[in-house]
């Protein structure tokens, strides 16, 4: 299997719980707990969405081209 669709996968799989760590947590929070989990919901989120884009460009860069057919007949 190619590297780069685990990578896309591992990458949307962060993104989600970075938003359910994001939102679970109500604004204004007094808590420090709380607001470490949010923030950390944040920096998951962020960091699986530069995991999705790496995953893309390594699909696209691992792209097997097709042979080049060249025609010499004149």
């Amino acid at each position: 299997m190619k590297v780069g669709m685990p990578v896309v996968i591992i990458g949307t799989i962060m993104f989600v719980i970075g938003l359910v760590f994001f939102y679970s947590i109500e604004l204004g929070q007094t808590d420090p707990g709380l607001r470490f989990i949010k923030n950390m919901g944040t920096f998951i989120g962020l960091s699986g969405m530069g995991v999705v884009l790496a995953g893309i460009l390594l699909h696209l860069l691992n792209r097997s081209e097709p042979p080049i057919k060249e025609n010499y007949d004149f």
